[in-house]
């Protein structure tokens, strides 16, 4: 049986040895409320976009892609204008 070792003594914290608060610790650091942690980043829409898989010309993506980032809403921004004024019935032969 082993002998029970003695209690350790309290270490002394110098809180002048604590790290410097900056602006960058805090933009890294977790916010909670109570125990709950608070998420970071864009919120969660309220009415998401179905993801597909389609076919097109690759001229027509390549015009998209070129515009930079973003080109995937810009293409469905474009759709969605087109059928303002036209049906994809009018298509059909």
């Amino acid at each position: 049986m082993s002998a029970k070792l003695p209690k350790s003594k309290d270490i002394w914290i110098d809180t002048d040895d604590a790290p410097e608060i900056t602006d960058t610790w805090v933009a890294q650091a977790d916010l909670y409320d109570g125990k709950k942690l608070i998420k970071r980043g864009r919120p969660v829409a309220e009415v998401t976009k179905t993801p597909v898989t389609i076919r097109m010309t690759p001229a027509t993506v390549e015009r998209f892609r070129a515009t930079g980032k973003g080109w995937q809403t810009r293409m469905d921004a474009a759709l969605t204008d087109w059928l303002k004024e036209h049906s994809p019935e009018d298509l059909i032969a």
